[in-house]
């Protein structure tokens, strides 16, 4: 075995044993911001033998403060998120299979890359995506690790499918919703302690050491200098949705997606297409270019500058439209450009 390992292998709840099951392991991680960009790196570095990272952004200025994969080169070339965190965690360890998605984690996406993954790791900054995690966890038998920051505060719950009540049951006793999607800003040391929880447990669900998982609800906030931990085994409903004795799923209905999202504290509005679309981006580019708009790009995207806004356009038919959170104003831009 690697010289690479050997501080982990002489950990003895991980050994020799535990880290060829690390290697032979493929973990899903969903978003590359602060959390994922944070989780990605320790488990590129311990070794898991497969990581694929799904995020719907490009890289900006102020992800630097906290998303630690990143640099100011990929600031400048606007690289998405999953494409500047591939490129970087194979610098890390080319023993590493790194796979970059970049797109949204819908439903029909997660479904598509739930297969033969054996553990999920959260790192979004939406519930809507959360809960098509955790239907996604319960309906393919996925372990996930909820993950959640914002200013000094953080919190982190290990679900096991079929063992531990999953997020819906959590939602309905304990106030986890609205904790982080805010403008109150955000500490890096608080996403450092998130992203520590995540792995330790991640690390204890790939060598299958299940009797270490930890069984409690953790919040803490680290300016306040307070810690919780919250015995949750109870809160298992047997007649939820997601987990319980019949359960439907239904975070991965298609009447629960909405088309378009305000991202997390910043005035910039998501908008999908209707159905799913392929865009030619040198095309595009000449066409706009022809009408007078200012158009940036790369291979992943378009920048595309306009009086009332700017749009940035991915290749699968999604567009950020920065500058304002009305979604109505949103889609006029959109299709003003795309149709």
């Amino acid at each position: 075995m690697s010289e690479r390992y050997s501080r982990q292998t002489l950990f003895a709840p991980i050994g020799k044993e535990g880290q060829e099951k690390i290697h032979g392991k493929h973990v899903l991680i969903i978003g590359a911001g602060a959390l994922g960009s944070g989780s990605a790196e320790m488990l590129t570095r311990a070794g898991v033998g497969q990581i694929t990272i799904v995020d719907r952004d490009y890289v900006e200025e102020s992800n630097l403060q906290r998303q630690q994969l990143y640099t100011e080169q990929d600031v400048e070339l606007k690289l998405p998120k999953a494409a500047a965190a591939e490129k970087r965690l194979r610098e890390i360890n080319s023993d590493v299979v790194i796979h970059a998605v970049i797109g949204d984690a819908n439903p029909e996406k997660l479904a598509e890359l739930a297969d033969g993954k054996d553990l999920i790791i959260d790192a979004t900054d939406n519930f809507e995506t959360r809960l098509a995690i955790n239907d996604i966890s319960q309906k393919f038998k996925i372990p996930w690790i909820y993950g959640a920051v914002v200013g000094s505060y953080g919190m982190t719950f290990t679900i096991l499918p079929g063992k531990t009540p999953c997020l819906n049951c959590l939602l309905k006793t304990i106030p986890v919703q609205g904790m982080t999607c805010d403008t109150v800003g955000v500490i890096s040391p608080a996403v450092g302690m998130v992203v520590s929880h995540q792995v330790a447990e991640a690390l204890k669900i790939l060598v299958e050491d299940w009797d270490a998982v930890r069984p409690a609800f953790v919040s803490f906030d680290l300016w306040r200098n307070q810690y919780s931990s919250i015995k949750v085994g109870k809160a298992k409903d047997e007649s939820c949705l997601s987990c319980g004795v019949s359960p439907t799923y239904p975070f991965l209905e298609a009447e629960n997606q909405t088309k378009s999202t305000v991202l997390c504290g910043r005035d910039t509005v998501q908008v999908r297409p209707p159905k799913p679309r392929e865009i030619q981006l040198d095309e595009l580019a000449r066409q706009l270019g022809s009408l007078g708009y200012t158009v940036k790009g790369n291979p992943y995207l378009l920048s595309v500058e306009m009086k009332d806004g700017r749009v940035v356009i991915f290749k699968d038919g999604r567009a950020l439209v920065h500058g304002t959170k009305d979604m109505t104003a949103a889609k006029s831009l959109y299709n003003r450009i795309l149709g």
